[in-house]
């Protein structure tokens, strides 16, 4: 039996198990199973590998996607730029990473994407972080990275003005507030400053309609969740494990 999985911490949020145990049922594919494994420091990932054999890859969620770099042999072109990894192949005790955010958030973002979305404020600045930043370079969408802590090439929440929400018309959650089970939690940004003209993005997807959302909803905003993005690179992680040559 293959073994393929999800570390992080915690993992009472994800659907990624009940997406995999669905997608092996439809797909009649009998002889893999998919578990979380949740662990707090990604120290405990040398143990999990050694106790799990049959485990042929993961993917990774928060706060590892950084953390996990050490640990990788091989780094796609992607991980080496952005310098975080969300799916790792393992093939003959070497661990491959990849990072498929890119393409699940590019094809999920773009689908909502208007031609005034020229500018976007990106909340957060950890490992999802980069892949949306990744991502809006590639599409020619200038960004302001957003941070609770004053930081090298980020603003903090307190200085998100009147005048810049206006600018920045789409608006990226990248971090973990809103998601279940802490609901009423939601970036700390101007609401009240929100128009039809906004685009608010949430790579959260439990719940389906987070906080950060519902109030952009009420202000007219186009919103969508992370719902589609955890699909895409799902699908796309699946391609790797698959893959006969790691590279």
């Amino acid at each position: 039996m293959k073994l393929y999985g999800l570390i992080g911490f915690p993992l009472t949020h994800s659907f990624s198990k009940k997406y995999f145990d669905n997608k092996f049922e439809k797909e009649q594919i009998t002889n893999c199973s998919f578990n979380n494994f949740e662990i707090a420091e990604i120290e405990s990932l040398t143990n999990l590998i050694q106790q799990n054999p049959a485990l042929q890859g993961f993917a990774i969620t928060i706060p590892h996607k950084q953390k996990i770099l050490p640990f990788l042999h091989y780094r796609s072109h992607d991980v080496s730029q952005m310098l975080a990894c969300n799916c790792v192949k393992i093939k003959e005790g070497k661990l491959y990473g990849y990072n498929t955010d890119i393409i699940g958030f590019e094809k999920s973002f773009g689908e909502l994407l208007k031609p005034n979305h020229t500018k976007a404020l990106v909340l957060g600045t950890g490992g999802a972080a980069q892949a949306v930043i990744f991502t809006l370079n590639k599409l020619g969408i200038e960004y302001l990275s957003v941070s609770r802590r004053e930081q090298k090439n980020a603003i903090t929440y307190a200085a998100i003005t009147e005048e810049l929400m206006n600018e920045y018309t789409a608006i990226i959650n990248s971090t973990p507030l809103g998601t279940f089970p802490k609901v009423h939690d939601c970036p700390a940004i101007a609401y009240e400053y929100l128009t039809p003209e906004h685009y608010l993005f949430d790579l959260v997807y439990n719940p389906s309609e987070t906080k950060f959302l519902s109030k952009g909803k009420a202000m007219g905003c186009t919103i969508k969740n992370g719902y589609d993005m955890l699909t895409i690179q799902a699908e796309e992680n699946w391609k790797i494990w698959q893959l006969e040559d790691a590279e």
